[in-house]
């Protein structure tokens, strides 16, 4: 889908080094390692535009993580330093103090969380606990976003989760112009081709969307979906979820109120 997967990178690497240039000179990237496309994808072109020694990768299991070993290899590959931490007690002790406080059965109607709110948790404590490792660096630290353009679009994505960040290297790039990008950098193949997956839910990303991300990029690229059901269902999703995309409102004086 690129024209140029290689340029793409120079470039990537060039814009990154640009945004570091002028928003953290001496700042580290921090970038949560889950051990799929994206996550490496971003790693790997930080360090081509800072130098391994400015990039630190997470790892975030909560609890148990079944794929673990292949975030391990990505920090492993690249030579990156890295730190583990379990957010899984985090998890369930936020969960259950929720559960605990004051008026929520009232307030909610239930006495259990819903499940997206069980589903969203983990990837806000996530960034929660990547801006605090940024906290802790010496020369300050710029927190990556790894969400790609496909996700972006149809909202797949936890806001104020994996949908938060500093700077953001994918998020006008395509799940397979991101895979392109991936065979420009050294960083295992299996990885870049690995059935992508949110971590959260159990399920792979194109299961739980409804339609593969072939038929979204075609559509986003091209306007054409062969499938009615399909399009109504992106077009849905794109329009309820525009508001993770956009800046938080803000009330202008100048603009409601009569001089």
């Amino acid at each position: 889908m690129l024209r140029d997967a290689q340029a793409t990178k120079q470039a990537l690497v060039k814009w990154i080094q640009e945004y570091f240039a002028k928003n953290g000179p001496t700042c580290s990237a921090v970038v949560g390692i889950s051990g799929g496309k994206d996550s490496s994808v971003v790693a790997a072109l930080c360090v081509e535009a800072l130098g391994k020694e400015r990039v630190v990768g997470v790892l975030m299991p909560n609890g148990v993580q079944s794929d673990i070993d292949d975030a391990k290899e990505v920090v492993a590959t690249l030579g990156i330093r890295h730190m583990v931490v379990n957010i899984g007690a985090a998890v369930e002790s936020l969960k259950q103090s929720i559960l605990d406080g004051d008026h929520f059965s009232d307030i909610t109607g239930s006495t259990e969380h819903a499940r997206d709110a069980v589903i969203n948790l983990p990837a806000r404590i996530r960034m929660t606990t990547l801006y605090a490792v940024g906290q802790n660096l010496p020369g300050g630290a710029r927190v990556a976003n790894t969400c790609n353009g496909s996700e972006d679009y149809v909202g797949y994505s936890t806001k104020y989760g994996d949908a938060a960040g500093d700077f953001s290297p994918l998020a006008h790039l395509l799940v397979e112009e991101v895979r392109e990008i991936g065979r420009t950098l050294p960083i295992p193949a299996h990885l870049v081709d690995k059935t992508p997956s949110d971590g959260l839910s159990g399920q792979s990303d194109e299961d739980k969307l409804g339609f593969t991300y072939a038929e979204l990029d075609r559509y986003i690229r091209t306007g054409i979906c062969d499938n009615v059901e399909t399009k109504q269902r992106i077009d849905h999703m794109h329009k309820i979820n525009l508001h993770k995309l956009q800046l938080m409102p803000s009330f202008d004086a100048d603009e409601y109120v009569k001089k």
